[in-house]
C-alpha cells in the first residue's frame, strides 16, 4: 500500500509535469527522425580502384552510384591512391573482396564502407539503428531520472518520505516503478517508431528488441537516481554527462573498438550501453535469438539491481532505519 501511494504521486507529478514528458517521449523521437534523414541523405559518390576483379563485382559497385576504375597492375593503383585519385583499392584476396583505404577523409572513408555494406543491401540508419535508439533510450532516461531524484530531494519532499514509516527499499522500489511506467513507455515508442515509421533493418523478434530497451531503461534509471545522491544542484548532475555518457558512446559499438589501444577498450565491458547495443544489433541485423542476447539481458539486469542496492545505501547518509 506505502509503495503504491508512492507510484501514484510520481505518476500523478510526471502527467502534469508536460515539459519533462516531452523530454522523455519526444525529443529522442525527434533527434531518431533527424539522424534517419542525415544518414539516409544524399551521399558522397567513392572512386574506387579495381584490381582484377569479376566484372559482376565491378557492376554492383556501378550500380551503388560509385565511380569505378580499372587498373591492370598494383602499381598503378597505388600511385592513384597516393595522388588521392581514388578512395580506396579494392581486389580479391582468395575469394573475398579485400579494402584499402586512402584514409586522409574519415567521411570519404565511411562512404567507401558504406557502399559495401549498402551492397548488402543495408543503409547506414540500418547499421547504426540499433546503436541509436539504446543510446537515446539510455540517455534521456538518465537525465531526466538524475535530475527529477535530485528535485525531489532539494525541495524536501525525499526528506518528508524518509521521516515516514516508510523503508528505503520501499522508496527506492517505489520511484523506479513509477519512473518505469513512463520509461517502459518511451522504449516501447522508440523501438516501435524507428522500426515501424522509419523502417529500420528487423530481423529479428521485435519482442526481444523491447526486452532488451526496458532493461537499458531501467539501468539508466537505476544509475541516474544513484549519481543524483552526489549532486547538490541540476548543473552538477548535467555534469555527470561527460563522464557517464559520452565515454559510452565511444564503446556502443558506432565506432571500432578493435582499433582502439587495448588499455583503452577494457572500459567497454563496464559500460551498460556496449551490452545493450550488441544484444540490440544481434537481434535487429543478425536476427539471432535467446542464445545470442542472454548473457546481455542478465548482466543488463544485474546491473540495475546493483544501482537499486546502492541507491538504498545512498539514502542511509539521509536517516537511519
Amino acid at each position: 500500500m506505502r509503495i503504491r501511494a508512492l507510484i501514484i504521486r510520481i505518476v500523478r507529478q510526471f502527467i502534469h509535469d508536460k515539459r519533462t514528458m516531452a523530454l522523455l517521449i519526444a525529443a529522442p523521437l525527434l533527434v531518431l527522425s533527424l539522424m534517419y534523414l542525415v544518414f539516409n541523405g544524399d551521399t558522397y559518390q567513392p572512386k574506387l580502384g579495381t584490381l582484377q576483379i569479376p566484372a559482376s563485382l565491378s557492376q554492383t559497385l556501378s550500380n551503388n552510384h560509385a565511380i569505378v576504375t580499372a587498373f591492370s597492375t598494383s602499381d598503378e593503383a597505388e600511385a592513384a591512391l597516393g595522388d588521392r585519385e581514388i578512395d580506396a583499392i579494392i581486389q580479391l584476396d582468395g575469394t573475398f573482396p579485400h579494402v584499402k583505404l586512402e584514409g586522409s577523409d574519415p567521411a570519404k572513408n565511411r562512404s567507401v564502407m558504406m557502399l559495401i555494406q549498402k551492397s548488402a543491401d543495408m543503409s547506414a540508419f540500418d547499421n547504426f539503428g540499433p546503436v541509436l535508439i539504446g543510446l537515446f533510450a539510455f540517455f534521456f532516461v538518465f537525465l531526466i531520472a538524475g535530475v527529477s531524484f535530485l528535485k525531489e530531494r532539494t525541495s524536501g519532499t525525499l526528506e518528508r518520505l524518509l521521516a515516514t514509516p516508510l523503508r528505503r527499499w520501499e522508496i527506492v522500489v517505489g520511484y523506479m516503478a513509477g519512473f518505469g511506467i513512463f520509461t517502459s513507455l518511451q522504449a516501447v515508442l522508440i523501438a516501435g517508431y524507428t522500426i515501424g515509421v522509419l523502417g529500420s533493418l528487423m530481423v529479428g523478434s521485435f519482442w526481444y528488441v523491447l526486452l532488451i530497451m526496458l532493461l537499458l531503461s531501467i539501468t539508466a534509471l537505476s544509475f541516474g537516481t544513484f549519481l543524483s545522491a552526489f549532486a547538490n544542484t541540476e548543473f552538477q548532475m548535467i555534469q555527470f554527462i561527460p563522464l557517464v555518457i559520452v565515454p559510452q558512446v565511444f564503446f556502443s559499438g558506432l565506432f571500432d573498438l578493435d582499433s582502439m589501444s587495448p588499455w583503452l577498450s577494457w572500459l567497454s565491458y563496464i559500460t551498460p550501453l556496449k551490452y545493450g547495443a550488441d544484444a540490440l544489433r544481434n537481434i535487429m541485423i543478425r536476427g539471432e535469438g535467446w542464445g545470442s542476447i542472454a548473457f546481455d539481458v542478465y548482466l543488463l539486469l544485474a546491473l540495475s539491481l546493483l544501482f537499486m542496492a546502492a541507491n538504498v545505501l545512498a539514502l542511509r547518509k539521509h536517516r537511519k532505519i
